[in-house]
């Protein structure tokens, strides 16, 4: 075997990880109070977050990760609705070689963190492209939500035993 045959069977092995695309699966923005909102002076915004994380596998080196995001903004002087923005924001990536043991973590926080910056970005245009400020959600530690859903799912799995 020369060094050359080696060299590609060696990386033919190696995991690959990679975003092959990203996209919107579905985003919607709704202003329910418009225009009377934006003439509010000195409105208090408070925000109402939900984000959810969802995966499936394509075929087999291929999976489908989405962040579903539901965010209602509201004044909370005056109780009204200024926006209520759901987006769907997926990726396809490749996963060659991972380790199983290893694929339900980098679904669940190599995938999203990747994600992220670019679903901030399509949120932060929607609420202006709506007629508000720039809507920035603050940075995401996937990481430790998975870890705290790993162990949430450890203690259930206990009380279920005993």
């Amino acid at each position: 075997m020369t060094d050359q045959e080696a060299n590609n069977e060696t990386t033919s092995n190696a995991p690959l990880f990679r975003l092959q695309k990203l996209y919107v699966k579905d985003l919607s923005f709704e202003n329910p109070n418009s225009p009377g909102v934006f003439f509010v002076k000195d409105s208090e915004p408070k925000v109402d977050l939900n984000l959810g994380l969802k995966n499936r596998k394509l075929d087999d080196d291929h999976w489908e990760v989405k962040l579903v995001i539901t965010a209602k903004i509201t004044d909370t002087k005056n109780d009204k609705t200024l926006f209520i923005l759901e987006i769907e924001h997926a990726g396809a990536f490749m996963l060659k070689n991972i380790p199983e043991e290893h694929v339900e973590m980098v679904l669940g926080v190599d995938c999203p963190t990747m994600m992220f910056p670019f679903t901030r970005q399509v949120v932060s245009q929607a609420s202006v492209d709506g007629g508000f400020m720039p809507f920035l959600m603050e940075p995401v530690n996937f990481l430790a939500l998975y870890e705290n859903n790993k162990k949430k799912k450890e203690s259930e799995q206990k009380e279920k035993q005993n």
